[in-house]
């Protein structure tokens, strides 16, 4: 069952090697650290065996950080060798380990890999001496976890020989109007074979599109071939593309969903999408922009608009200061060609930021350590030409490699030569109707080695407040080592009240976002050091394994989500990843992107968009630009979703709405389509009655249901729904 599931996980995140290979699954495990462990004679007889496919964390070591060890035991063919075309190289295959590592094959260093989001793909010389064919080896991996989760994860790890077709890879991109397939020949010699590719409906399995073409590769060169598919963006279909190299027989494979569009067009209509409430303290900068579509231009008006803001008609953006507490009713006005809306807005002074979940951008999932001021101000101009600030996305948040490596002569922090002005970065947002995010750590080095707050944070809160700041991710990182084996309460707590204390003597509104994994059940003390929103989970990467691991895990949480008080299941993995340099397509297929959106919503969770934002396609956008779905996010009740039903197959989650009216999303955890027949008394709604259903995503009104309501809903898919009583 084990390797059917990793199989799938190949076949819907890209490539599929279709070849003989030797399985790496149940290792030894070990917490600690010791050089003797790499020796192949080394006896871990007395060792924990452990799934390397899932992180150490969910397998009994919650809050483990620091070194642990993996030793495989596995027999070495010859018949591997000798069954290979090339026979000179073995591949060592790991997937990802989180965060670096160092490896071992019978204690012979053969990589080291730092970066948590890195498959480890090693090789050995066929003719290595340590090497020990048609007997038992031994690889030992040694994991350095920083924080989060740790360890290996992501299944199918395995030993094989390099071929022929290891050094072909085989790419598709959509674009407007299909596809473009594209092959790279890394060989010093051309490569023939077959390509057989498919558009198949996943539902009717009828096939839309069909090629066979014989193909030659030359020697490290690119093929491209353009391809117009003419697939249905309005419904679900598979690409299946096939290379079948002529010399060996093998095969390489590529199974992915085609993006489909859900959501219907957005009107010429004005319409405001702004959440109806926000807070602030008295006397702090209030900046606050109205969100509206329709035909441009708009124009913007506040009716009942208190003394001491003002609004400029041509942006949206209001801006000023308000000196008493308070609720501030006020009536948002937007006209143009097309016609006029108006929706409410309550200005609540007084102490409680983030009356809803902060929405934005953060620089960490696409560029890493690699984030600059250019790529930040590229990716919030784009946020404002693609319209994504037109449905209420306006944080844009700078994540880890910002800082200098010293600080100035008087201890105050200062910025790299990555950001040489971070004022003046900050004014150019705010002048966009931005808000504008930074990072640190409590700890004195951060995540990725750059200078954290310890011992500073008065300073640093105080450097925050003249740049700007709206918005501070504070990372746990190397505050570890100031805690020590100290896991008490107490610990956890101090350096997060440390700069609590440090922010609320600013005259500046600082949302305060803790980040350290869910520690010590953070959910239930984040309100005590004031947090707006704290981090319950590890890291998140662009895979189905961690993300269902991840959201569908937010079991008990609900009870303590509420206005400016959110769980954070981290931030979004859609549109184009890469944690530095190198951009990929996220690994989700477009069912887990819109489970993903549909889950978080749900949740309650702070919406920060993890991709590059200028290279956004029509499907994510419109995955990200769904009003109706955002509010189920951006609902001023600020319940959260209880999981309703679960088990092996489908899960229910439902949220309730400030209206009365009900959140529901049915996901599916199989690999095929299943339909699920949901109950009223199965997520305790009233029996009796005639309910109504609206599609959230198609923005549909369903029919009126009497006892149940039934759909068929996409593998690792959602639907979405509210139902009204």
């Amino acid at each position: 069952m084990k390797t059917l599931l990793f199989l799938f996980s190949l076949l819907f995140s890209g490539v599929l090697f279709a070849q003989q290979a030797i399985t790496l699954e149940n290792p030894k495990f070990m917490t600690g650290d010791s050089l003797q462990w790499k020796d192949p004679a080394f006896d871990d007889s007395r060792w924990t065996a452990i799934n390397s496919s899932f992180c150490w964390e969910r397998q009994g070591y919650a809050d483990y950080n620091g070194y642990a060890w993996y030793r495989f035991h596995f027999y070495l063919p010859s018949s591997l060798k000798e069954q290979s075309f090339l026979k000179d190289s073995l591949r060592i295959f790991l997937n990802t380990i989180d965060d670096n590592d160092e490896t071992w094959l019978n204690g012979e260093l053969i990589g080291k890999t730092r970066g948590w989001d890195r498959v480890r793909n090693y090789h050995v010389s066929a003719d290595a001496p340590f090497l020990k064919w048609d007997a038992d080896n031994v690889l030992t991996i040694r994991v350095l976890d920083t924080g989060g989760d740790g360890g290996m994860y992501g299944g199918g790890s395995c030993v094989k020989m390099m071929d022929l077709i290891d050094e072909i890879s085989m790419n598709f991109h959509t674009s407007a109007d299909g596809g473009v397939f594209s092959f790279r020949n890394d060989l010093p010699q051309p490569v023939t074979g077959i390509l057989d590719i498919s558009v198949i409906d996943t539902e009717t399995q009828k096939v839309a599109y069909h090629l066979s073409d014989n193909r030659v590769l030359d020697s490290k060169n690119t093929a491209t071939l353009s391809l117009s598919i003419p697939f249905d963006k309005t419904k679900r279909q598979q690409l299946s593309a096939v290379f079948t190299e002529s010399k060996t027989g093998k095969t390489l494979e590529i199974n992915q969903g085609l993006p489909y569009i859900l959501t219907p067009p957005i009107s010429d209509l004005p319409k405001i999408n702004s959440a109806k409430v926000i807070g602030v303290r008295p006397c702090s900068p209030f900046l606050y922009k109205i969100a509206a579509t329709g035909e441009k231009p708009l124009q913007y008006a506040v009716k009942n608009l208190p003394k001491g803001l003002k609004v400029d008609a041509t942006t949206g953006i209001i801006s000023g200061a308000l000196n008493n507490k308070g609720d501030y009713q006020l009536t948002m006005k937007v006209k143009n060609a097309k016609g006029v809306a108006e929706k409410q807005l309550t200005i609540k002074v007084g102490d409680l930021l983030a009356l809803t979940p902060p929405m934005g951008w953060n620089s960490w999932n696409c560029w890493g350590l690699s984030v600059n001021d250019e790529r930040v101000k590229a990716s919030a101009q784009a946020l404002i030409d693609k319209g994504l600030i037109d449905h209420g996305w306006t944080n844009i948040n700078i994540d880890d490699g910002w800082e200098a490596p010293k600080r100035n002569a008087d201890g105050t922090i200062a910025s790299n030569e990555k950001f040489p002005n971070m004022k003046a970065l900050g004014d150019w947002l705010h002048g966009k109707g931005l808000k504008f995010g930074i990072y640190s750590s409590p700890g004195p080095r951060t995540c990725g080695g750059f200078l954290g707050s310890y011992q500073h944070e008065l300073q640093d809160a105080t450097t925050y407040a003249c740049w700007g700041i709206d918005y501070l991710k504070y990372d746990w990182c190397s505050y570890a080592e100031i805690a020590g084996n100290d896991n008490s309460l107490a610990m956890r707590q101090k350096p997060y009240l440390l700069m609590r204390d440090a922010l609320l003597k600013q005259n500046r509104d600082i949302v305060y976002s803790l980040c350290q994994y869910g520690m010590s059940n953070v959910w239930e003390w984040g309100e005590q050091v004031n947090g707006n929103c704290w981090r319950t989970t590890g890291d998140i990467s662009d895979n189905w394994e961690s993300l269902s691991g991840i959201g569908f895990s937010q079991t008990v949480q609900y009870k303590y989500a509420k206005p400016g008080r959110w769980n954070d299941p981290d931030m979004l993995v859609v549109g184009q990843v890469g944690w530095g340099d190198n951009l990929h397509p996220t690994g989700l297929t477009p069912d887990e992107q819109y489970t993903h959106i549909s889950l978080w919503c749900l949740l309650s969770a702070p919406l920060l968009i993890g991709c590059d934002i200028s290279q956004l396609d029509d499907f994510t956008l419109n995955l990200l630009t769904n009003d109706e779905v955002i509010a189920v996010d951006q609902d001023v009740l600020g319940k959260q979703a209880q999981q309703m039903v679960a088990n092996s197959s489908y899960q229910v989650w439902m949220k309730t709405l400030e209206d009365g009216s009900y959140a529901v999303g049915v996901f599916n955890l199989k690999n095929d389509y299943q339909t699920v027949t949901l109950k009223w008394n199965d997520i305790a709604l009233n029996k009796t009655g005639d309910k109504k259903v609206r599609d959230l995503w198609r923005q549909k009104e369903l029919g009126v249901f009497k006892d149940s309501f039934s759909t068929n809903v996409a593998p690792h898919g959602v639907t979405l729904v509210k139902i009204t009583e």
